[in-house]
C-alpha cells in the first residue's frame, strides 16, 4: 500500500483525444502537470508539484519497467511504453507515454516531459501478462535480486521474439 493509498478494481478510461502532459526535474520531481494529468492523479496541482513523480505508480508495475525507462531517458533517448498508473483514490488508469529528456545548451539533461495518451485496449491485453510475469519474478527473488529478476523475464521475452522493447511496444 502505497502512502496508505489502497488499490482497487475501478479502472478509468483515458478518452480518445486526452494528452497527459507532465514535467519534472532531471530527478523525477514534478515541476508541471496539465489540467488533464491532475484529473486523472486525482492529486491537486499543489499535492503534484514538488512530488516525486512516482507518486502515480500502480505497485502492479514491475521495477524493472521503471529501471529500462531510466536506463533509456537518462541516455538522452525517447522512452516509448505502456504503463498503468494509479490515482489518489486507489483507482488505475492505463497510458501509452512517450517520455524525452530535456536538454541545455550544452547538451545536459535538465529534466523531462512527458505525455500520455490513451493506449490500445488490445496492446494492455498484451503488455498487462508480461508485467504480471516481471512482478512475479521480481517477487519470488526478493528485494535484493528483483529487479534483475523482472529485467530477466522482459529480455527472454525480447529474445524469443526477436525485438526490441521498443519495437515490441509499437508492434502491440
Amino acid at each position: 500500500m502505497k502512502r496508505g493509498i489502497q488499490p482497487t478494481s475501478v479502472e478509468r478510461f483515458m478518452r480518445e483525444d486526452d494528452f497527459i502532459v507532465s514535467k519534472t526535474s532531471a530527478k523525477g520531481i514534478i515541476t508541471y502537470g496539465n489540467p488533464i494529468f491532475i484529473e486523472f492523479s486525482g492529486y491537486s496541482e499543489d499535492e503534484l508539484l514538488g512530488s516525486q513523480h512516482n507518486i502515480v505508480r500502480h505497485p502492479d508495475m514491475p521495477r524493472a519497467a521503471f529501471k529500462l525507462v531510466w536506463e533509456t531517458i537518462e541516455a538522452g533517448k525517447e522512452f516509448f511504453g505502456y504503463v498503468k498508473n494509479m490515482a489518489k483514490d486507489g483507482s488505475f488508469y492505463w497510458v501509452f507515454t512517450h517520455i524525452t529528456p530535456d536538454f541545455d545548451s550544452r547538451r545536459n539533461i535538465v529534466g523531462y516531459t512527458s505525455v500520455r495518451r490513451c493506449p490500445k485496449r488490445e496492446a494492455v491485453g498484451k503488455i498487462e501478462p508480461v508485467y504480471r510475469q516481471m512482478l512475479a519474478a521480481e517477487r519470488a527473488a526478493g528485494p535484493r535480486d528483483a529487479i534483475a529478476a523482472g529485467t530477466k523475464v522482459l529480455v527472454d521475452l525480447l529474445q524469443q521474439t526477436g525485438m526490441s522493447y521498443e519495437e515490441l511496444v509499437f508492434s502491440l
